[in-house]
């Protein structure tokens, strides 16, 4: 019997892939003891007469969740590096969502990166002003289409080193760019499948990809589309990275940054230090927070 370490690459149900650190994909079990382990984690396996199987989840740096049907939260991906906000020309950004992924990523914590796909199509004025706000806070911007491989060198050095996840709302291309990362991404699937033993093509399941460059992509439809959950105040304050310099400094400790007298954030938003639009979009979260929670009251 000998013992190793690796990174679960898809599950079917109680069996999963795990790529050792070689790069050799091994078909697992896990200990029923074991909580639900999911595409990412890292787990200890050791390998006996009988198979491999997985003994032990490894502490998780950060988890990507969503919430099923009946409202529980439910862990699709373990120990992203990076997500990647993707939005388009074409529709036009819902720049409140691209606010609310960024939330996801700051709260994860994972690093963030600011995506505007289908730049054949023409964006408008307002468009490229309003995604220059996020290079000014921090974030990387890139701009690409899948159609005319335009940015994608750059995106593919920007998922260099790192297990990235690709999210944003539906029609912005997110499979598109998927396709173009990962050209053989159907063979892949194929591969997968058959590791498993089931000979059946699937896309549902979260999976580690591989990328040909180098780092790592986890993919799915329900990875891709994921919701963001609802932040409670502090959270959202953290996921507004250029408010951290006035924090602290309003007159009232609790401030919300909403409606108070003497409030750092609203008076730096006032003096240029902040983007308007980004206050007006943090303040707007927060009133849809505190409706929900109304709702829920008893």
């Amino acid at each position: 019997m000998s013992s190793a370490l690796g990174t679960v690459v898809t599950r079917f149900g109680a069996e999963l892939l795990v790529m050792e650190a070689a790069g050799r994909v091994r078909r697992c079990r896990s200990r029923r003891r074991l909580e639900r382990i999911v595409c990412g984690d890292r787990v200890a396996l050791e390998h006996t007469d009988r198979g491999c199987v997985v003994t032990e989840v490894l502490a998780r740096h950060n988890a990507v969740t969503r919430h099923d049907r009946h409202g529980r939260p439910r862990v699709i991906a373990a120990n992203v590096d990076q997500m990647v906000v993707v939005s388009a020309c074409r529709p036009p950004p819902n720049w409140g969502m691209v606010d609310r992924y960024l939330v996801a990523a700051e709260n994860l914590p994972a690093e963030a990166a600011v995506l505007l796909n289908k730049t054949d199509l023409p964006c408008g004025d307002e468009t490229a002003e309003r995604i220059e706000v996020y290079r000014r806070i921090g974030y990387p911007v890139l701009r690409t289409s899948a159609l005319t491989g335009q940015g994608l060198d750059a995106l593919r050095d920007r998922l260099r080193d790192r297990t990235s996840i690709l999210v944003g709302p539906s029609g912005v291309g997110k499979s598109a760019l998927v396709k173009a990362l990962l050209p053989d991404l159907e063979i892949r699937i194929g591969a997968v499948s058959a590791a498993h033993g089931t000979g059946r093509h699937t896309t549902t399941r979260a999976t580690l990809y591989t990328l040909p460059q180098g780092g790592r992509l986890i993919d799915s439809p329900g990875v891709r589309d994921f919701e963001p959950p609802a932040f409670d105040a502090r959270a959202l304050q953290r996921g507004f990275r250029e408010f951290a310099p006035y924090l602290g400094r309003c007159r009232f400790p609790d401030c919300t940054h909403t409606v108070e007298p003497g409030c750092a954030v609203i008076a730096a938003a006032q003096a240029g230090g902040i983007d308007p639009r980004r206050l007006e979009s943090y303040q707007r979260l927060v009133r849809q927070a505190r409706q929900r929670q109304h709702a829920h009251r008893p």
